[in-house]
Order: C-alpha cells, then sequence, then structure tokens
C-alpha cells in the first residue's frame, strides 16, 4: 500500500451513507495559476481590484448566455436525491461536496444578486454577499468537483452539477483566480500544441521508436506516420499516449488496426492533443481555439475522416460539440461521423471479419470494464443507444477470454468516477484523488474478490493515468489497470504489409 499523510478510506462491500463530517476537506485546493498561464487563455494575471463587481457581472453574462444555469440554480428542492450519488462526499465525509452542498455555495450568490427575494430579504431565503471568504470556498469545492454528471443521473429535476461547477470556475478565472494544472495546460496546447508541451520532433522521435519495438515484437512492420498530406484518416489521441503507462499500450494497438484496415491515416504535430481542458474550467472560448487546431491539421493535411482515441472528455467534447466548435466540415467524407471513436472503428472492422483476433494471448488477465464518466454519460458510439456501453464491451469480448462486469449500480450510465477527472488529476490533490476513488475501488475489489479479476480496462487517458496513482493507496497494482486496445494489440493477427527484411524504408 502506497504511503499517505492523510487516512486512507476503508474499503466496504458496497457504498455506504459515511457520517457527515463538516469541513473535512475544508483545507483541499489546489495551487492557482500564475500570470504566464493566464495571460495566453485571456485572464487576468491576479485577482483584480474590483474583483466582487467583476464577477457579479460575469455570473449575469453566464446566466444570460446559458438558460440552463439560471434553471439549474432555481430548480432544486432539496430532496436529497443526490446527497449519496456523489463519490467526493462518498470518500470524504465532507456536506458540501454533497452535490447539492455545492451548489448551493453559487445558488447563495445568485440569490443576492439576481432574485427580488434576495435582494430585500437575503437572509430569509438564504442568500449570502459575495466575500472573500466564499470566493475561497468557492475556490476550494468547485475544484472538488470531478464534473462526472452522476449527480444529475438521479436528480427528479435534472439539475446538472457539472454546469455550475463549470459556471464558477469560469467566473473565477474572469477575475483573476485560475487554477494552475488547467490553465498551464491549455496555454501548453497554444504554445507547443499538446497538454505535455511535447514538441513535434519529441513525437516523431517517439512514434519511429514504436515502429521498431513492433517489428522487433512481431516481425511486422507497422507505421506510425505523421504528418503525412493526403492519408485519408487523421488520428486525434490525447497526448499522454505517446508515452504515459499504460496509454502507450493502446497506441500500439491503433496502430495495428490501422495496419490491418488498410487505410491511410497519420498523426499531426499541430493536432496532436485530443483533450480540450476548456471544457473543466467551463470557457467556450478556449474550448474552440482549442478544437479549431483540429480543423487546421484535417485541412491542412487534407484528410477525408477523423478519428479520436481513447479519452473520455476528448469524446465527450468531439461527439458534443466539435461541430458548433470547429465545424462546418462539409470538406470530410460524408459517409463517416465526424469524429468517430476507435471503438467505433475497432468494433467496425470486426464486424466485417477484418481483424483476425487470438483471444488466448489475453488468457493471462481476468477483466473488468470500467466505464468513463464523460464517455457514459455525456456521448454515444454507433448507430444505436447504448452503443457507448455496448461496443467496448464487445471489444473485450472479442479479444479475450475471462470477462466480467462490476455491479450493475457501478457501471454503465451509473458508473462512478475514477476520482481525478474534471482538471483534478493533479499531485496538489492527491488526496481528494484517493479518496473520491473509493467507490471505484470498492467496486473493483469485489470483482478481485468473486470472480478473480485482475485487470481493469478503461478507455480514457486520465482515469488510466488517475487509477495508476490511486490503486497502489488501496493495496491494489498500479499495472491492475489497462487500455482496451491493449488488449486488441495482444490478440491481433498482424498481416505483413511491408518488404519485412527492409530497414524500414520500404513501401
Amino acid at each position: 500500500m502506497a504511503k499517505a499523510t492523510f487516512k486512507v478510506p476503508v474499503l466496504s462491500q458496497y457504498p455506504q451513507l459515511p457520517p457527515v463530517t463538516p469541513g473535512s476537506m475544508a483545507h483541499s485546493a489546489p495551487f492557482r495559476s500564475k500570470p504566464e498561464f493566464q495571460a495566453p487563455l485571456g485572464f487576468p494575471g491576479e485577482l483584480v481590484e474590483n474583483w466582487q463587481q467583476r464577477a457579479i457581472e460575469k455570473m449575469g453574462e453566464l446566466l444570460g448566455r446559458y438558460r440552463s444555469l439560471r434553471v439549474y440554480l432555481d430548480a432544486c428542492v432539496k430532496c436529497g436525491a443526490c446527497t449519496d450519488k456523489c463519490h467526493y462526499f462518498l470518500g470524504t465525509q465532507d456536506p458540501k461536496n454533497m452535490p447539492v452542498g455545492r451548489q448551493d455555495l453559487m445558488r447563495k450568490v445568485y440569490r443576492r444578486y439576481f432574485t427580488p427575494a434576495g435582494r430585500l430579504f437575503p437572509k430569509l431565503v438564504g442568500a449570502e454577499d459575495l466575500t472573500k471568504e466564499v470566493l475561497d470556498e468557492w475556490y476550494g469545492y468547485f475544484h472538488q468537483c470531478s464534473q462526472c454528471r452522476r449527480c444529475s443521473v438521479f436528480c427528479p429535476c435534472g439539475i446538472d452539477t457539472a454546469e455550475i461547477s463549470m459556471a464558477a470556475r469560469e467566473i473565477m478565472d474572469a477575475i483573476g483566480v485560475g487554477q494552475k494544472y488547467c490553465n498551464e495546460i491549455i496555454a501548453k496546447v497554444y504554445k507547443v500544441g499538446n497538454n505535455l508541451g511535447l514538441p513535434g520532433p519529441a513525437l516523431v522521435n517517439t512514434l519511429e521508436g514504436l515502429e521498431e519495438d513492433v517489428f522487433d515484437d512481431t516481425g511486422v512492420r507497422v507505421r506510425y506516420p505523421i504528418d503525412q498530406v493526403g492519408a485519408e484518416i487523421l488520428f486525434v489521441t490525447p497526448s499522454a499516449d505517446f508515452f504515459a503507462e499504460p496509454h502507450v499500450d493502446g497506441l500500439i494497438g491503433y496502430g495495428k488496426v490501422m495496419h490491418e484496415s488498410g487505410l491511410s491515416w497519420t498523426f499531426s504535430t499541430l493536432a496532436s492533443e485530443a483533450a480540450n481542458f476548456g471544457l473543466f474550467i467551463g470557457s467556450y472560448e478556449n474550448m474552440r481555439r482549442v478544437a479549431m487546431r483540429i480543423r487546421e491539421a484535417a485541412i491542412q493535411l487534407k484528410v477525408k475522416r477523423i478519428v479520436f482515441g481513447e479519452c473520455g472528455h476528448a469524446w465527450r467534447v468531439g461527439y458534443s460539440f466539435l461541430n458548433s466548435l470547429a465545424g462546418p466540415w462539409d470538406f470530410l467524407d460524408p459517409r463517416y461521423p465526424v469524429p468517430q471513436h476507435i471503438c467505433e472503428f475497432t468494433w467496425d472492422l470486426i464486424q466485417q471479419g477484418r481483424l483476425t483476433l487470438d483471444k488466448s494471448q489475453n488468457d493471462d488477465k481476468v477483466l473488468t470494464f470500467h466505464d468513463s464518466c464523460n464517455v457514459a454519460r455525456a456521448s454515444r458510439m454507433g448507430d444505436t443507444a447504448g452503443g457507448q456501453f455496448e461496443i467496448p464491451r464487445a471489444i473485450i469480448r472479442a479479444t479475450c477470454n475471462h470477462f466480467f462486469d462490476m455491479d450493475e449500480e457501478t457501471i454503465r450510465d451509473r458508473t462512478f468516477c475514477c476520482g481525478g477527472g474534471g482538471g483534478l488529476l493533479t499531485d496538489d490533490l492527491i488526496e481528494l484523488r484517493v479518496k473520491g476513488a473509493k467507490p471505484r475501488m470498492e467496486a473493483l475489489n469485489n470483482v478481485i474478490q468473486e470472480k478473480g479479476v485482475t485487470h481493469m480496462v478503461a478507455i480514457c487517458a486520465i482515469c488510466k493515468s488517475q487509477f495508476t496513482k490511486v490503486l497502489p493507496f488501496y493495496g491494489m497494482e498500479m499495472d491492475q489497470v489497462i487500455s482496451l486496445h491493449q488488449l486488441v494489440s495482444n490478440a491481433i493477427v498482424l498481416t505483413p504489409r511491408y518488404d519485412d527484411a527492409d530497414d524500414g524504408d520500404g513501401a
């Protein structure tokens, strides 16, 4: 078990309503963004002098822009349906991590400045002035929401806490109070092209190294092309896939699938990042700037299709917003969705019989599947409802012999968050991340004990990074989480398409 400076929750067989411990996470807050990270995003570098007035004006702007925000702030009847649905409340016991408790941090300020009763009789309606103390509380608790939207599944009024958290973060950014992790990452995208700040030559070297590794392992030359003008497919993936574990094993699998498809494809140094952290900070303008890089790359490389790799919120942005952010896409082949998920692409090939798979190559594993929040509750795959649940599981069953789902109340649209999403995947929030992972760790531990599960599959870059970090805190191994396309990579039987005796320069 990894060492911790805080008390790691004890796993139980099923999630239990914990005793309420007010203020147990009041100390938790991420590092604040520096001016050099704020400026590229169009935000003030530090707290502005007239911050209260600016914040109220920004809230008014968002209320006018997003009708849903006002509905969410007005609609709550305090029924309690959401109280035990948040993984952070279940793990931390802090009542302000109940979705309704977190919403109320903004709702009180909204009532004070935007409702007649709040202006006239603030105490009678629970209205509150926006003070420095309230602002600090916003910063702490609105960064204890991974925007997973599980609470919205159970809310009878359909209130989406994620939208409220995004709005709060956008208001704070507008007055110079930003989160270092998210804003530094977005600034890197503008400067270099991806979240990790990997320059083009580093990406080229990485892909060349993968080609050599795959050839040494299989004897077949699988190409991992980059910046190939005229390729049919532009492949956009989270930058973690280029070097992190287990992400890179999935990247190897993407290449093998593309190899067997016989289609030309390419990565792009300009669009070397599928993730879009503009979503996490609620900034439409920054979401659009990040998304436009994909459009520019698609035009420059003259591709016909766009395929996204394994990343939860990247797929949410791609599926739900890419057309409005960076469309129209009328220069692409209209026979294919824009974009297409790699799972859709792979499953289509499997259904056509174009992939030869040897399931026995994964017989050393007993598998379960983690439904990533943004895929499960904010997107879809394929042409049937629920495809985002069924297609990944169908691929797993096609590539392995031993698969078991976790408890039904913890998967599909009721899935528990990994605990590190929503821009919280930073070591300054490690206590929150470990405690927030508790419900998922309980469900995983159950199938380990009952079914002998050895590995958990995920199709989200953040989930993979989160689990490799927190699994050891619960006495599990960091390599127990794997990429879905790692299974495909293991099982696929490759067809030689090049002169495998040459040095890799042959056609």
